[in-house]
């Protein structure tokens, strides 16, 4: 038995296809084919379905789908349905919820983790929602059903999106659905099948050798006075959507059985792979740190926390470390906006630097310019959107030599890039806010990423600044 669960999502972008029929009743035929096959089931649309078909009435639940979702473990969700096959109750909460699911890979990781095993059947809604994508993504195989032109022609947005993606699409395969064998036509495609089968295969998708038939009977299961939905394998036996069920789910167990890497132990293997490099990362990242502002010398982090709240880093990785809050905020008060004059703790003025800070990263930049080193300073939103650019000259002292008061932004430069290896001009310093309670929470595996994809923002921008006018 497999230690991780093969999974199969059933999807369409047409309503009406026979979507949730499939996937509930390949359940039911896997489970009847092979009685030691743990076979799963859940649905992110909101019919309640599953419930209906698979519910044990008195059976108390473990959970829903949204539990699931939020991080619960797969295995310890599922309940005991009719038939044999376990399943996950279906919420009505899928619609709100949804909102806060933002990669689609969240699915792939959880059954990765899930301690599910056999088979797992995910019904979707019928759009391509970012639950549906997650399904599509985390599937070993997609079964696509379509009954007609127009659910053909819907097919094409999901071959589109795993281009896209770059998804592998030998996962996808159409099967047609609700087939009326009365209708028939003159010429080489004399029914339905034939006809949706030849225009699938020329536009390159891959199609299951069988159908399912359209079926008064089969369409009885779903309406009745009881309000229960009965499965074909009991109910419609001597039907011609029997045999086809029989061959489907046999073929579905070929693919199960010769599936040796399953999606989500792979998955499970790159994602436990990355967890690890990140941690690396992270140890690397925390242990190249200057242990003291560097400007005033002071040592900031005591394990995860301090008095800093700003990080810095040079483009070249060559130096990083945290500033000190006020040290900081005076170095902008005096150097870059030019305050002169001596202000208090509690001067309004304070706030207003301090809270545009909490919203802004800077960029200092060394440039030669003909006039002496300068240093060019840019103020960003945390989106990229420039607010400030100015330049200011890299004088060691105020007012020259004799001035006496050493330049805190010449400080600040020289050592923050004392390290650096490039020309002026290329390189630069990056100051990004951090949570003071927390600071070092930034070099952490998301956080980190985040600030690297705003930090080659900024690289972008003044490569092609000086390729277009040598300056920003």
């Amino acid at each position: 038995m497999q230690k991780f669960p093969y999974v199969i999502t059933v999807s369409s972008e047409k309503g009406g296809v026979g979507k949730t029929t499939l996937a509930t009743n390949l359940a039911i035929f896997l489970k009847a084919l092979d009685e030691d096959l743990p076979v799963s089931i859940f649905s992110f649309d909101n019919h309640f379905t599953v419930d209906k078909m698979f519910e044990i009435k008195g059976q108390p639940v473990k959970g829903d789908v949204t539990g699931l979702l939020s991080g619960g473990s797969g295995s310890d969700l599922l309940s005991t349905g009719q038939y044999g096959v376990g399943y996950i109750p279906s919420s009505a909460a899928l619609s709100e919820f949804k909102l806060s699911i933002k990669s689609t890979m969240i699915l792939t990781r959880l059954l990765a983790f899930s301690r599910f095993t056999g088979i797992v059947i995910i019904d979707t809604r019928p759009d391509l929602d970012i639950l549906t994508r997650n399904a599509l993504y985390a599937a070993d195989r997609v079964i696509i059903p379509v009954k007609d032109m127009p659910s053909l022609e819907n097919c094409r947005n999901i071959f589109d999106l795993f281009d896209k993606q770059g998804y592998d699409k030998k996962s996808l395969a159409l099967i047609p659905c609700l087939v009326d064998s009365r209708i028939k036509f003159d010429g080489p495609f004399c029914d339905q099948k034939t006809l949706l089968k030849a225009y699938a295969i020329n536009r390159g998708y891959r199609c299951f050798d069988t159908y399912i038939s359209k079926s008064p009977k089969v369409e009885s299961l779903n309406t009745n006075p009881d309000g229960r939905i009965y499965p074909i394998l009991t109910h419609a036996r001597n039907t011609d959507v029997y045999g086809q069920f029989t061959s489907l789910a046999k073929t579905i167990l070929e693919e199960y059985r010769s599936t040796r890497e399953p999606r989500s132990m792979l998955a499970r293997q790159w994602f436990l792979s990355e967890e690890e490099r990140g941690k690396e990362a992270y140890l690397r990242r925390l242990t190249g740190l200057k242990k003291t502002c560097p400007l005033c010398e002071r040592p900031l982090l005591h394990g995860d926390s301090g008095t800093a709240a700003f990080y810095f880093e040079t483009s070249d990785r060559g130096t990083c470390g945290f500033i000190e809050d006020e040290c900081y905020l005076g170095l902008l008060m005096s150097e870059i906006y030019r305050v002169n004059r001596e202000l208090g703790s509690d001067d309004p003025a304070w706030g207003v630097l301090r809270d545009s800070c909490r919203k802004s990263s800077f960029l200092f930049r060394p440039v030669e310019n003909g006039k002496g080193p300068m240093v060019e300073v840019a103020s960003f939103d945390l989106e990229g959107l420039q607010l400030l650019k100015r330049l200011y000259p890299l004088r060691e002292y105020k007012g020259g030599v004799l001035g006496g008061e050493r330049s805190r932004l010449f400080s600040f430069v020289s050592k923050s890039m004392e390290t650096g290896t490039g020309k002026p001009g290329n390189d630069f310093i990056v100051v990004h806010p951090v949570d003071p309670r927390t600071p070092g929470a930034i070099l952490r595996e998301e956080n980190y990423r985040e600030f690297s994809r705003l930090k080659d923002y900024f690289a972008g921008q003044v490569e092609s600044r000086l390729s277009a006018a040598g300056s920003w």
